[in-house]
């Protein structure tokens, strides 16, 4: 958190400067206008592509692999690990038992032992613990 507030920082700064060397400059007569605001921009640019680049590593960073060990720790059957990632998918109980070839009564069951394991609630409860503990 200092490090992005320390970042920001120098970058207000430096644009600070940078606003205040172009007034100078065309106040003195130095530079036209047009050319300030040419630099201007492409500072800008540069900065808004330096930005984005850092912002796309950080999404790459938060992709991880499926904790097995934690599935079974938990006990999960695999018929309950498919029946959960259905449910991350946003399938209903219906939609689930046509996918899986089962009774919705079975899935019901499915789904209810799911959230006795994963200590929850709700489904969608249980999907927040179950990104906790990087099983989906």
């Amino acid at each position: 958190m200092k490090k992005t507030i320390l970042v920001f920082a120098l970058l207000i700064f430096a644009i600070l400067l940078l606003f205040q060397v172009s007034k100078y400059a065309v106040i003195s007569g130095n530079l036209k206008t047009e050319i300030v605001i040419g630099i201007v921009a492409v500072v800008f640019l540069i900065i808004g592509i330096y930005i984005n680049k850092k912002s796309l590593n950080k999404n790459k960073l938060a992709s991880t692999e499926i904790n097995h060990k934690k599935i079974s720790e938990l006990e999960i059957s695999e018929r309950e690990y498919e029946v959960l990632h259905a449910i991350s998918e946003g399938l209903s109980n219906k939609e689930i038992a046509d996918k899986l070839f089962l009774s919705e009564s079975t899935i019901k069951t499915h789904v209810s032992s799911l959230l006795v394991k994963l200590n929850a609630k709700r489904r969608t409860q249980a999907l927040q613990i179950a990104k906790e503990y990087q099983i989906i």
